[in-house]
């Protein structure tokens, strides 16, 4: 009788109960016959080429690599610009702005509600003095800026123009992306102001301002991340951002805007989790999904329509506080991962995020990560390189089926505005959630270094630490900025601002004037609660 190996500790016994963290079952062995059925030419294709699952470029990273776009912001608009000076000087090619909580659900540094939070988890913005200070010395025209605001969006973007303006830069040769997904904060993140028809209202104008004004923004990142780190599955993910890209598409045609004016422009933003081949199945699933939802369901003829663009990060939720230098190796996975699917720009997290703001090391050591990939690795050599593996390709075909399915459940409802009303979207959520923490706890799912492979003592690692002062220096700030503005043009200003929300017009062009007039972020925000209200969410019991 042979003598049975002893098992190696930790390890799983493969069933064929296996599955991804969508809960796709997965074979001992993927053939031919997993694609019984499947239209390569219809499906697949060239790179460049409808519906893209292969890749919105031809050349795709042969021809310029994906941008490097590192997300910082802390404390004050100084200490924030040296990080970005810092991230650019050490090769990062564009930038990523992280405000902290009362610049996003607009409240300026002042406020008795903004109290222990300024600065605390992005740079405090109150003013065009902020935003001026937070860009010194950086040319506006030469980088590519990616805000992540929502609520606010119209002001940060406003000021930015502004900041370009008084620097002398050409408006129109501004390059970035404003997040503007006030959906998301409904859905999962909670960094909303304005109920949903007045902040699609916002949005839209938006869309029309831009189009005519910055023609190289990107008007909206259409967000999956924070549904993923709120505990959404990859196929959630899918489905949930995309039907949230179907009700912006539809809020413009309906404000009479052309569909092949602002689709263009839109953008994705998405999170790449550590199911490696799972998260590369995504992206392309995800890409071949929105380019057949424009052609066919929006009628949208520009190819450019078609085209899914997107932003990855990398997994915020799976960082361990235990062990955190294995941090580093979750995120290079998850950025090859990223790499792999397609993607237009990266950021990768720096491993001692599960503990504080990072350090300058840190955000180096995640920067370096992007830069071996490109460079040493050799996956940006060849376009699509895992295409036509049986596996990969049966991934995609089930997670666009899966995906498919929440959006006519979506549709059945009447919509993704009625989903959210209903908790539906917020509740498959947080069942996927807690199902992925019942996993850990039970151990049927391994997290290492926290229910596995875990050390009695654990290695101190240094912390990047915010300077209390800071906070009490932004409030002096912000009140003296007030102090010395014209009264009279600031009051008008915001009584434009005013009207033109009772009104019809395009909040826009009165939200750029108020900046102008010196009028700060929670002004401009109050002016809008006074006609709009403010969300209240709705308890579904």
């Amino acid at each position: 009788m042979a003598e049975s190996k002893p098992k190696a500790a930790g390890a799983t016994e493969l069933t064929d109960e296996q599955q991804t963290s969508s809960h796709i079952s997965v074979h001992r062995l993927y053939t031919p016959a997993d694609l019984e059925g499947w239209d390569y030419d219809r499906d697949l294709n060239y790179p460049g080429e409808f519906p893209y699952t292969r890749g919105v470029q031809a050349t795709m990273y042969r021809g310029r690599l994906w941008t490097m776009r590192q997300y910082a912001g802390m404390g004050d608009a100084e200490e924030s610009n040296r990080r970005y000076k810092y991230l650019l000087s050490n090769g990062t090619t564009g930038l990523s702005v992280a405000f902290d909580l009362p610049t996003q659900i607009g409240m300026d540094s002042d406020s008795p509600m903004a109290l222990g939070e300024v600065g605390k988890v992005g740079v405090a913005i109150d003013s065009i003095e902020d935003m001026m200070r937070l860009f010194d010395g950086i040319n506006l025209e030469k980088i590519s800026t990616s805000m992540t605001i929502n609520a606010t969006a119209s002001i940060l973007l406003a000021l930015y123009i502004v900041t370009a303006r008084r620097t002398g830069r050409d408006v129109r040769k501004l390059s970035g992306t404003i997040q503007n997904d006030v959906l998301k904060e409904y859905i999962a993140r909670g960094t909303y102001i304005y109920p949903p028809a007045q902040a699609m209202r916002i949005i839209t104008d938006i869309f029309s301002y831009a189009n005519d004004n910055v023609p190289e923004w990107n008007t909206i990142s259409i967000s999956g991340y924070h549904m993923r780190e709120a505990g959404s599955t990859a196929v959630q993910e899918v489905a949930f951002t995309l039907s949230n890209g179907m009700t912006y598409v539809q809020a413009a045609i309906d404000a009479g805007l052309d569909v092949d004016k602002f689709a263009p422009r839109l953008s994705f933003f998405f999170n790449a989790h550590s199911n490696f081949l799972e998260e590369v199945a995504k992206f392309r699933a995800a890409r071949r999904m929105w380019a057949r939802i424009m052609h066919d369901h929006f009628g949208a003829k520009n190819p450019k329509s078609w085209m899914l663009r997107f932003h990855t990060q990398t997994a915020g939720s799976t960082l361990t506080a235990q062990q955190p230098e294995n941090n580093i190796v979750r995120t290079a996975l998850q950025a090859m991962a990223a790499v792999l699917g397609g993607t237009q720009s990266l950021h990768t997290n720096s491993f001692d995020e599960a503990l504080a703001l990072p350090t300058e090391q840190s955000a180096g050591i995640a920067l370096r990560t992007q830069q071996v990939i490109a460079h040493e690795s050799g996956a940006a050599q060849a376009i699509d390189p895992l295409a036509g593996s049986y596996y990969v390709e049966s991934l995609t075909n089930q997670i666009e089926a899966g995906a498919r399915e929440y959006l006519g459940k979506i549709d059945a409802m009447g919509g993704t505005l009625k989903a959210i009303e209903r908790g539906f979207i917020q509740q498959e959520i947080q069942n996927a959630a807690y199902e992925y923490q019942r996993a850990v706890d039970h151990k049927e799912a391994i997290v290492v270094g926290v229910n596995a492979f875990a050390l009695e003592e654990e290695k101190a690692v240094p912390l990047q630490r915010i300077d209390e002062s800071l906070e009490r220096k932004q409030v002096e700030r912000v009140r003296a900025f007030r102090a010395q503005r014209d009264q009279a043009k600031w009051q008008a200003a915001l009584k434009a601002v005013e009207d033109t929300a009772r009104g019809s017009g395009n909040l826009m062009p009165v939200i750029v004037e108020a900046v102008e007039a010196h009028a700060t972020v929670g002004e401009i925000s109050d002016a809008m609660r006074r006609v709009y209200g403010e969300y209240q969410e709705t308890v579904v019991i």
